[in-house]
């Protein structure tokens, strides 16, 4: 028997919900557990257990993040009003844990997209990854929202510390009308900014970055100063250097470009343009099961995450007995993700070693063909795929990683 792989840190280890909870219980027993000896400060973040904490669990995951350094998160539910209804004993509403976490570490969101040889991209002319950098604090994931019967006038008010006051009149409307007032700091935005340009750096890749200024005058305007003014008085050097470019244009402008480019870029958009962009170039290049999602806070705490929903009708497909074909891959990715930064902030080259192994197995599989239903439509005309279930694809992983590292 092989001798495991030691951890000497723990990493935070957040459970979640639905088929990808399934996929979670079987990625640590089939690929993880037989090779390392892992070591995770475990928080639950299954909806029910936010619900009976208080969502006080979420919290807790996150300051232990800041405290150990590294996480690897399992997706979860947002619940909605069906989500009230599927689950009654709710006490409230919610919010996104993602978006609690994300405040918590004020990191940004890289998204990129996992390539293979026999998926080619929507978009021809796409030759490398398009990586999203997301911010992930404020705007529309902390707003608040009001719905009004009457007519009357809404005004948006700034009361100071000092005591000072600054009032805006809204919209004076004849009948009922919704209402959302959202914000963000200049200390986020400046995160935000410092983040992308350094990742740009650390992954020798130009940076785009696009907002609507032209519309947004005040509130997209400071972001696209800040912006500026950190690359012009900081990062410009070292992006001239290694040839780097710094580029930012009208987010409609932005897509038109991104559609004609060649990828191979970090493409920065504010949070709900970086949640549907993201989406976007996740299809574009094979499936959402496929796109890798880091948060990076500007201190180097480290979230690894799928970013992909909990796949319901799968689960619920699971909870009748039948099997399924869930593409775990973005969980997987999640993890060894997770270990290779883990091995890197120890000093344990043999755990960093094996994230990487663990990621060329997933490869090795699925050159051989044998992947989840949902990319056999996808591969090349001529391609030898086939479809089988989440546990058999695990089964096949699981047998080229003990053949690298056994």
């Amino acid at each position: 028997m092989m001798e495991k792989i030691q951890m000497t840190t723990p990493l935070v280890e957040m459970d979640g919900d639905e088929m990808t909870r399934v996929l979670w219980a079987m990625i640590k027993e089939k690929l993880l557990l037989p090779f390392v000896d892992l070591k995770t400060e475990y928080y639950d973040l299954g909806l029910l257990h936010r619900n009976e904490t208080g969502d006080q669990v979420t919290i807790d995951a996150a300051n232990a993040t800041k405290r150990l350094g590294v996480a690897v998160k399992c997706a979860t539910i947002t619940p909605n009003k069906q989500r009230m209804e599927e689950y009654p004993q709710l006490t409230e509403m919610w919010k996104s844990p993602n978006g609690t976490i994300r405040a918590i570490l004020d990191g940004t969101a890289f998204r990129a997209p996992i390539v293979l040889p026999f998926l080619k991209p929507v978009v021809k002319t796409w030759t490398a990854p398009i990586t999203i950098a997301r911010h992930a604090y404020g705007d529309m994931y902390k707003a608040v929202d009001l719905r009004t019967e009457e007519p009357g006038t809404a005004t948006l008010t700034f009361r100071g510390e000092s005591g000072a006051e600054k009032s805006l009149s809204v919209q004076t409307v004849k009948s009922g009308a919704v209402w959302q007032a959202q914000h963000n700091t200049e200390a986020s935005i400046r995160a935000f900014a410092k983040s992308c340009f350094q990742y740009a750096i650390d992954t020798r890749q130009d940076l785009w970055f696009s907002t609507k200024d032209t519309i947004s005058k005040v509130y997209d305007g400071t972001f696209k100063e800040i912006f500026e003014e950190e690359y012009e008085q900081v990062y410009k050097p070292e992006f001239d250097r290694l040839g780097l470019t710094y580029f930012y244009t009208l987010i409609d402008d932005a897509v038109a470009r991104v559609i004609r480019s060649k990828g191979g870029f970090i493409w920065a958009l504010k949070n709900y343009d970086g949640d549907v962009m993201s989406d976007m170039i996740a299809t574009a290049f094979g499936s959402l099961a496929m796109m890798t999602s880091v948060l990076v806070s500007p201190d180097g705490t480290t979230e690894f995450e799928a970013s992909h929903g909990t796949v319901t009708r799968h689960y619920y497909r699971y909870l009748k007995g039948e099997k399924t074909s869930t593409n775990p891959m973005a969980t997987i990715f999640a993890w060894s993700g997770a270990l290779k930064k883990r091995g890197q902030l120890d000093g344990l080259a043999d755990l960093t070693a094996f994230g990487a192994a663990l990621e060329q197995a997933c490869f090795d599989t699925l050159n051989a063909g044998i992947m989840t239903g949902d990319l056999v439509g996808l591969a090349e005309p001529g391609f030898p795929a086939r479809s089988v279930t989440s546990e058999e694809f695990l089964d096949a992983v699981a047998a080229r990683l003990a053949a690298k590292v056994g």
